[in-house]
Parts: structure tokens; sequence; C-alpha cells
């Protein structure tokens, strides 16, 4: 039994009575400061951990008012605020001790878009893709360009003055808005955009705040304006925030305070509306990728890349290919970026050519190429290249970059790369010399080390691996920080060129040099004079102490160093998240993590439940565990006590079990996060582990032992189905047990279906027996329980099919699987069954005959949960139906469809992640017969196995269905019928919200074949 965890961590009382208070003063968004919100919430994509005290998510603009003043007033003026986006921050910008305001839950609207005169309008929390997705049809798009663009928000874009490919010709953030609407530290609204002369003195005579921070900005920038020309670094990638050459020297030649908020990561302002700048399309766009058998070598051109003029150029050195290899973006890749011979590809440059016209592109490429060409030109020594303008091609090119910083966190061991110098920047002509400088000085500390990023700007993205648990290579970062810093100061570069201050905001003197630093504090001062923006970022008032974060700061090594060896192993993908945040990919038709999408809670995303269970974990770590007596009576009697008292005595393990439940058991997670945070999986281990403590409720016994009810009630389903629709009994099922919409059995029983058609029974000698030519006509069809059970017509569709095609077909006998009792928890039955079917199934793979499956959930658990739980691999392997007729061309040549028909197909998650050739294997499968095939892009169907008839999750069951795939089901009967769906729980969730059951993509097939 594991013990209760009752530490709790409670606010601060001047906390408590401020978030009293504003529950009480119009406030409209919502107000949490429960453990498990602020523990997702202390940390970012950094090695930085910080707990708030709460983290409210205004409404709108109006509810940020209202919180500054109140602020203002006595005793709540030492109560601090950090603004927090996409949470994608690599150095801890929005990590505070105090209230962090996230405005991705509610303020992500697009307010209103100005083709005419360029602009659009957005609110903070917009997310940069759910933006250009929106433009994309006017033919427009906002030009900075970052790796987390499905993630990350404008508003954090504008707090760090984020830029990322592309940025040598469309700049950074700050070059693309026209206007910011702000809430200052004492809840005056104000709206900053350029002003000419005689409106800024008109601003400076008011005797408010906002006329304070225009005379003692203008002040500044006017008198120091030869001294900031002097010291600021002639980079394009020099300032992100209180950019002071720029207030004056931009565009216009006006006083444009947006230069300074923008990168100020939220210590002058709250941003909460942003009037931004579009830049027209390019029709054109080719990409060459080129090839090195070292990094150095790829270094080595980067002047001959930006002689080129190409509009980006970007590196990915061997680690991160490597890495690469290990994810679903290779099979995506790996064409394009295979040896050249003998001369294998360890580092590439991506060099983007765009324009309006065909003939410059091609002109520049030209040279481009026969510049390369030429071995006295050069050093680098490209082994090759590939050219492509194909637009599916350079998105997973692209894809491939940006997935850099998320692979990284997939190293194996204990050391893991992070970020610390990540951002660094030089002269591009310095750039080979400063890396040289660089990896001498990491190779004395015997780091490994991955370098990818900007070369056409000299930023380059270093993440040393170090193991933070252990308290000296902790101390290396501190080491290393100071190294760095002194080692770009000597090339005429700076520190952060990319990813904001955060943590690093001690060497902002060395940068600025002590005046113009004072003039920042002065500037700060004007803005936020009692220091509750954002505090300890940058700078600080020039009144106070001069108190800064630093980058000793509070770490995730600390916590994570407690928690026991073995549950670092057993939970190790939970602990090894890196907060990289691909889980909070906005995309409604991404597969993704479908329940953070809906609550837009980010406790119901990966990350947020590994950070969630890495907390259980190390205070399971820290607490003794609980005796107890009596045998199997007192381990019932305790958790019956421990359930009655459940609502009484707190509980650490209460949050983690109301988050885990939550999540549908999809396992996109699995493959499509970088580090492969599997929350399926530790999920299970939870909830076996919590009830050891706490009795499950009703709904679990049921849905773990319908692969075992549904033998018996299959066989007498017209009764069966009455029953179940019956008013008492759809009562008990909702109010007593909590599931909705069971699905009916099917009218006529499997078993009628192969007596009918007299199908053989199953043995195994005998077909030990067949020959090789026989084995080669035969193939084994497993059953599941829900096409079994409740869709017996798809297993005899599949049956004949499969004959008519010249098969014989065995059907095995029906066996438990056991994935509905993985998915609740019950691994230690889970493991029986798993133990056993292994044993039979490696009985019928001697026979030599492929054996296939139609669930893909089920099929997937044989390769998954199976060898993960049972800890070897299978001797065994069950295929999808599609995996194997891909490898029956030959043979199936002779048949083709009478008509040339194309249908659209839905997938299944599980299939879609788990297999990440299945949808293009069922286009194969179709053109086979002579079909056409198109896989649509969806997100989750909101079903997901028995999620969608649990009760309590029956509306966001709806909400993930309206998300995605109502949009893509037809309202006309004729064109449904063009629509294919391959899994079970994906046809039961359309059948329950559009009342039509849509075809399995073999049942149009052999449709089409008859």
């Amino acid at each position: 039994m594991i013990p209760r965890l009752d530490e709790q961590v409670p606010l601060n009382w001047l906390y408590s009575e401020f978030l009293g208070k504003i529950r009480t003063s119009g406030f409209r968004g919502q107000i949490q400061d429960d453990l498990g919100t602020r523990l997702i919430t202390a940390t970012d994509n950094s090695i930085y951990q910080i707990l708030p005290q709460a983290v409210v998510y205004p409404r709108d603009q109006q509810d940020i008012v209202t919180l500054l003043k109140i602020a203002t007033e006595e005793p709540f003026k030492e109560i601090q605020f950090s603004p927090r986006g996409g949470g994608t921050g690599t150095n801890g910008q929005s990590l505070s001790s105090g209230i962090v305001v996230d405005c991705s839950r509610h303020m992500n609207q697009i307010l209103e878009l100005n083709l005419e005169e360029g602009w659009v309008l957005v609110q903070p929390g917009v997310v940069l893709d759910q933006l250009n997705e929106f433009l994309r049809p006017h033919k427009v798009f906002f030009a900075p360009n970052l790796s987390p663009s499905n993630r990350a928000t404008l508003g954090g874009m504008i707090n760090t003055d984020a830029c990322g490919q592309g940025s040598r010709v469309h700049g950074k953030t700050s070059n693309h808005i026209l206007a910011l609407s702000c809430v200052l530290s004492d809840g005056t609204l104000w709206d900053a955009e350029p002003l000419a002369t005689e409106p800024l003195e008109l601003v400076k005579e008011r005797t408010d705040m906002v006329g304070l921070i225009h005379q003692q900005v203008d002040g500044i920038v006017t008198r120091k304006q030869d001294l900031i020309k002097e010291v600021f670094p002639k980079l394009s990638r020099f300032l992100t925030g209180y950019n002071l050459a720029k207030v004056y020297e931009n565009e216009t030649g006006t006083f444009n305070l947006n230069y300074l908020l923008s990168g100020s990561e939220g210590t002058l302002a709250f941003i909460t509306q942003a009037k931004l700048k579009i830049t027209p399309m390019p029709k054109f766009k080719q990409l060459i990728v080129m090839k090195y058998e070292s990094f150095d070598h790829a270094l080595s051109d980067a002047e001959i890349l930006v002689n080129a003029d190409p509009e980006s150029i970007e590196t990915v050195d061997e680690k991160i290919l490597t890495l690469a290899r290990e994810d679903e973006i290779f099979l995506q890749v790996k064409d394009f970026i295979q040896d050249e011979g003998d001369r294998p590809t360890r580092a590439i440059n991506l060099v983007e050519f765009t324009g309006d016209q065909l003939e410059p592109i091609t002109a520049k490429i030209n040279a481009f190429r026969q510049a390369m060409e030429q071995p006295d030109q050069h050093t680098g020594h490209a082994t090759g290249y590939y050219l492509t303008d194909k637009p599916e091609e350079i998105k997973s090119l692209w894809n491939l970059r940006k997935k850099g910083v998320g692979l990284l966190g997939n190293t194996k061991g204990k050391r893991k790369p992070i970020p610390f110098i990540e951002d660094t920047a030089v002269p591009p002509e310095h750039l080979a010399s400063y890396i040289r400088e660089l990896k001498a000085l990491l190779d004395g500390y015997g780091l490994e080390y991955a370098m990818f990023g900007h070369v056409d700007v000299g930023c380059l993205h270093v993440r040393p691996a170090l193991d933070m648990q252990n308290p000296l290579e902790e101390s290396w970062v501190r080491e290393i920080s100071d190294k760095v810093v002194a080692m770009v100061r000597k090339y005429g570069g700076v520190m952060w060129a990319e990813h904001g201050k955060g943590f690093r905001s001690e060497y902002t003197p060395q940068f600025f040099g002590e005046e113009l630093y004072a003039d920042l504090r002065r500037i700060k001062e004007a803005f936020d004079p009692f220091n509750k923006l954002n505090p300890g970022k940058i700078v600080a008032p020039l009144s106070m102490e001069n108190k800064l974060v630093k980058v000793e700061a509070p770490l995730r090594g600390h916590y994570d160093r407690q928690i026991k060896p073995e549950f670092q192993i057993t939970y190790e993908t939970s602990i090894s998240c890196n907060g990289n945040g691909a889980c909070f990919n906005y995309d409604p038709n991404d597969v993704m993590c479908p329940s953070s999408k809906i609550t837009r809670d980010r406790i119901h995303s990966p990350k947020g439940r590994a950070g969630l269970m890495r907390e259980w974990l190390r205070r399971l770590s820290l607490t003794p565990a609980v005796p107890v007596w009596g045998g199997i009576p007192g381990k019932w009697i305790g958790r019956f006590f421990n359930t009655f008292q459940k609502n009484r005595d707190y509980d650490y393990s209460h949050e983690v079990y109301d988050a885990m439940a939550g999540c549908l058991a999809c396992k996109a997670c699995a493959t499509q996060c970088p580090v492969h945070v599997d929350v399926p999986s530790f999920r299970s281990r939870f909830l076996d582990a919590y009830h050891t403590r706490y009795l499950r409720p009703l709904k679990d016994y049921f849905i773990a032992s319908m692969e075992y009810i549904g033998v018996f009630a299959s066989r007498f389903p017209l009764l069966v189905n009455a029953i179940l629709k019956s008013q008492p009994v759809q009562w008990l099922f909702r109010n007593m047990i909590g599931l909705v919409d069971l699905p009916k059995f099917s009218r006529i029983p499997l078993s009628t279906g192969i007596r009918q058609r007299n199908i053989p029974e199953f043995r195994i000698d005998q077909l030990k027996q067949l020959s090789p030519a026989q084995k080669a006509k035969s193939v084994i069809l497993l059953q599941d329980a829900f096409t079994s059970f409740y869709e017996s017509n798809l297993v005899l569709d599949i049956y004949d099919f499969l004959s008519f095609l010249g098969y014989q077909v065995y059907i095995a006998p029906y066996h438990p699987n056991g994935k509905p009792l993985h998915v609740k928890g019950f691994l230690s039955k889970f493991k029986d069954i798993a133990h056993e079917n292994s044993l039979l199934l490696e009985q019928i793979a001697v026979c030599g005959i492929p054996m296939i499956g139609v669930d893909p959930s089920v099929v997937l658990t044989y390769r998954d949960e199976y060898p993960e739980l049972l800890e070897k691999p299978m001797k065994f392997e069950v295929q999808l139906i599609q995996e194997w007729l891909v490898t029956q061309k030959e043979q199936l040549r002779k048949f083709k469809a009478k008509t040339e028909s194309e249908y659209q197909l839905l997938g299944h998650c599980m299939e879609k992640t788990g297999a990440l050739l299945s949808q293009k294997q069922w286009q194969e499968v179709f053109a086979m017969f002579g079909l056409k095939l198109k896989p649509l892009s969806v997100g989750c169907c909101g079903m997901a196995g028995t999620y969608g008839h649990e009760a309590n999750h029956a509306e966001e069951s709806r909400g993930i269905y309206e998300l995605s795939w109502a949009k893509h089901i037809p309202d006309n009967p004729l064109q449904r019928e063009r629509v294919v769906v391959t899994g079970f729980s994906c046809r039961s969730q359309v059948e329950r919200f559009r009342h039509f059951n849509p075809n399995h993509p073999i049942q149009v097939i052999f449709r089409e074949l008859k």
C-alpha cells in the first residue's frame, strides 16, 4: 500500500488574501492555486523549477487591469506577476515565485485583419501556427518563424523578441510590430505606437505613469545616442528587450516604445493586444540540402552560403541527425539526407531560396551550385546536395530542423543536452573560429554536445549534455556560462541573441556597460517602480537593490535527485521530459494529446502529467511505506477506510489521479513527443499503485472485464441489447456505474457466421503440416473483443474478402488481449493475460503463417505493452491487415476494381502514431486494386476505446470530436460512402453523433471488386 502524501505547500498569507480579493472584484477568468497547477507552471523548457503562488487565466484585458489595480492597494504592493505564453522558454523567463498570468487559455483570438493596410490584430495567446493558418488563404503570413511554432504564442514571441529561421531577411518579432496595447504596472491602459515629435511632446506633458515613461525614455535615448551606437554590437541578433538603439533608429524614424517592450520579458508591462505587420507569401520556394562529412565543414561554408543570398540557412549536426533516425521524422526525410557513396552525411545545411519570380531564384541557385563545385572557393567540401521545390518535402526537412531541440531530450543516459549557453551569436565571419574555441572548452569538461542553428546570422544553438542530478556537473553551469560570456565578448558577440535573458540576466551589465545599464534601471523604475512585474529578470529599478535571478537558481535537478533509483528506471520518460512542450500543439487536426486541446488545461498534457508524476515519485521516495496487516482482508479493510476518508484528508496522489483520469490512452504522446513521454504506460503503473490504497470505481471493473463479459453477452445479442437499451438499465449505468452510450452487440454472432461459411476448426497441429505452397496462400486472422462482439459483420467481410483473393483464412479462437486491463491499471492481471497470450501466439508463429489483426489498438498492444510489461521481446509478429496486404502485391496484381473511385481515410490515432507507415500503406493497398485513397489530416475522434463512454468524460468526448472529426464527416449520404474509418472506437463515435456507421477500408475495396 502506498502512503498518503500529505505534505502541502501552503500559499503565502499575502497572496492568499490577494486571491480572495480579486475573486470578489469582478475578475472573470480562472484562479488556480492547487498544487498540481502550480507544479506544471513551475517549469518551462529550461533547467529551472520555481513554484508560483498561483496561476490566473484572464478572460480579457479588463481582468489584467483588475489584477494590477488591486495590487496597487495596501497591503498588496509586494504582489508580483509574471506573464506566461506557450511555456517554451529556455531560460526561465516566465518562471516566478509570485502569480503567473497565463493568457493562452482565453485571450487567444484573432480580432481583425486588414489586408489593404497589411496588418492583423491579435490577442497575446494566439499561437504562431494558428495565426499563419488563418492568414494562409489570403496569401500572407507573419514572418518570424520559430521551431516551436505550433505552441509558441504571439505574446511570448513579443516578450522575447523571437525570431528564428529566415531572420536575416525578415528580422525579429519587433520588426513586425505596429502597435501594442499594454497594461502598465499601476493598471493604466496604454496603446504604444510610433509617435512623431508633436504627439510625443503632448504625451510627455502628462503627469501620470505614461508621461513619466516617455519623458525618461526620450531623455535617455536622446542624450546617450552616441554611447548607444558605440556600445551596441552591429549584429542583427544583438538585443532582445530594452533596445535603446531602435527607439528612434527604426523604419519610420519616430519615437517607438515597442522596441523597448518587445523582448522585455514582461518586466515593463503586460501586452494585451498586438497589431502586427503581415508579409506577402512568396510564390516560389526551393530548398537545397547540403551534405557534409563533418559539422566543421558545414560551418566553414557559412560565408559562401551567405553570399548566395538565400532567405535562410540552418545547420543541423551529427548528434541531431543520429537521434532523428529513431524518430518518425526520419521516414519523411531519409531519402534527402542519405550518404553520398562511401562518404557519410554527418551534418547538413538547409538553404532556402524564395521569391515571387522563378527566374531570379533559379539564377541564384545555379550560381550557388557552381560556387560550391569549385574546391578553391570554400573549405567545407560538401559531399553532395539535394534540391527540391516540392512543398511536402520542404515542410518535412524544416520539420527535421524544428524537431532538433526536442530530439536532444531523447539522448540516452543520465547526461541530457540542456539549454544555458544555447543562443550565443557572433558576427558570421567569426562563427567558425568561435565554434572551434567553444568546442575546445566543452571538450575540456569531457562533455558531448549538439549544435544547430542559424548560420546566416552567426547564431548557433549549443546544448552541452550534463547530468543535472550530479552536484558537480550542476556547478559546471556557472563555470561554463562565465567562460562563454568572456568568449562571445572577445568575438564581438552576445550571450543571448534569441531566447531571452531570464536567469542569465546577471550578465546584462557586461554587454550594456555600467552607464547604459543604469539607464535601463531608470527605465524599469519608470515602468515598474515597485518591481512587481517579473522581478529579477533583466534589471531592477534604480531605487531598489539590484537583486537579479542567478544562473544557480532552483533547478529541476535538485528535485529529481531525490527520486529513488528504481523509480527513475521504471518511470524514466516522465522524469526525462525536458519541457519542450511539443504536446502543447494547438492544431486540432494533429493527434497529439486531445485532452489538452479540449480542456486548454496544461495539467491534461503529457508534459503536465509527467511533471505531476515527477513530484509524486519524489514524495513517494521520501515517505515511508505503509505496513498492511491481516493479509487480503486487511488490505481491503484499509482501502475501504482510506476511501471513506478520501475527501477529509489531503493526499497529493488525488491530484495526480485527476490528471491521469483525463488521459484518453491514445498513445499519441509515445511517438509524437520527441522524448517519447508515454503517458498511458506510466498512467497504468500509477493507477495500479494508487488503488493499493483506494478502492476502484465500479466502471473500472466493468471496463476491465468487458473482454470476458462480451463472450457471454454476444451469444444473446437481441436480449442483451434490449436490456441495455431499457431506461432503468441506462439510468443504472449512467448514475451507478458511470458509463453511457454503450455499443450494441452484433445482431448475428460471429460464431453463427463462422458456421454458415463452414470455416474449419483452428488447429495448430494441422497448420504445421501444411506445405510451403499452402502456407504462402494462407493467413491467420486473430480476433479482438471490439470487432468480434460488436462488428462481427466486419470480421466476416474480411474473411470473405481474403477468401475472394484466393487465400485460405484461418480464424483463431477468441482470446482476451488485455488492453482494457492495461488502460485501467490492472497490471497483475494484464501481465497474466499477456504471458498466456504470448505463449499461444509463439506456438502459432511456429507454423510460419502470417497473423493479422483488425483493430489497431489491439494489434499494437502486442508490440508495445506486451514487451514492456513482460520485459522481453516477443517471438511472434501480429500485423495490421494493410501491413500484410502490401507484401502481397505480386500475388494480387490480377485483381482490379470496376471503377477508379476515390475515398477519404480517417485513421485511428494509435494506428497513425504506433505504425507510422500505416496511412501510406492503406494508400498502397487501394492503389493495388486501382482505387484512390486520400488520408485526411484529423486529430482524435474523442472515443479512444472506452473514454467516450465514461459519463464524466462524455462532454469532453463530444468536444474533441467536434474539434476535428465532425468537420470531415459529410452530411450527404452518398459522400459518406466515400469515407472509410479504420478504428472500431472511431466508427462508434461517428455512429453516436452522426447516426451512421462508416465502412472499414476492406469493406469498400471488397465492394469495388465484386
